[in-house]
């Protein structure tokens, strides 16, 4: 049998780090060996499994990290180039999902997938994969029909669009050979008069505790097509996350996705 794979958490202390490390106490595929929280935090220093059998405890940077296959990353954009500056002196693959980053940092991690294997995703649902897959078809199949994504998420959530809408608008754009950034609206308000054809509208919705819901609306002339994921448990996601860095760990450098974990 192989050995376990050596992770570490980066953003331990989140929703979806703790998601993380509620599933690797059962799984013996994996080893956690860092579990990395924000400065400040109440969690830092303190045990990550408590109890007589475990010394493992949170730091708050990456200094005394031992060597590791895959680092697991669902935190913020300074905490992900924290664990982007460890992931390349080490040659540790990445898997992350944090989303809301600037075009700096985005110029960095497309740099690091010549020098390690790095997967994104905005969202590690299995489903919502499937779910893109779908809505590229239906996007090339019917390029005159008017698509507009809708999204809700928690109250707590910081972007908007969320990374996942954005994701379902650049892969219907793709798939009708034009450009997100000059086809996207992302408000509308007062008179802004008729839709633009070819336009692809987005609409968001926060509040309470919704995990995550995403619909895609292709709208033509008396019919429409409604391709819909809604997650219940934030499970989902950290179950994707993990097989993508059971999956990741051990490839050459390159920019890989959830796809091609499936």
């Amino acid at each position: 049998m192989s050995r376990p794979v050596r992770l570490a958490i980066n953003g331990a202390s989140g929703r979806m780090g703790q998601a993380l490390l509620g599933l690797l106490k059962e799984d013996p595929a994996f080893r956690l060996d860092y579990a990395v929280v924000a400065p400040g935090s109440e969690s830092d220093g303190a045990s990550v499994f408590p109890g007589p059998s475990d010394a493992l405890r949170y730091a708050h940077d990456w200094s005394q990290a031992p060597a590791l296959d895959v680092v697991v990353d669902f935190s913020g954009p300074e905490a992900l180039a924290a664990a982007l500056d460890y992931c390349l002196a080490n040659g540790t693959a990445l898997v992350t999902g944090t989303t809301g980053i600037d075009s700096a940092l985005e110029a960095r991690l497309e740099g690091a997938c010549e020098h390690i294997a790095v997967l994104r995703a905005a969202n590690f649902s299995l489903g919502v994969t499937m779910l893109t897959r779908l809505l590229r078809e239906a996007a090339a199949a019917f390029p005159a029909w008017d698509l507009e994504i809708v999204e809700a998420h928690h109250g707590h959530k910081q972007d908007a669009p969320s990374g996942t809408a954005l994701a379902l608008g650049h892969a219907a754009a793709a798939a009708r050979n034009i450009d997100l950034a000059t086809a996207a609206v992302y408000s509308r308000e007062g008179r802004p008069g008729e839709r633009v054809d070819g336009s692809i509208g987005f609409a968001v919705v926060r509040g309470g505790d919704i995990v995550g819901e995403h619909h895609a609306l292709l709208i033509g002339k008396g019919e429409r097509i409604e391709l819909s994921h809604r997650a219940t448990d934030r499970s989902v996601f950290a179950r994707g996350a993990l097989q993508a860095a059971q999956w990741l760990h051990g490839r050459s450098a390159g920019s890989w996705q959830l796809d091609d974990v499936l």
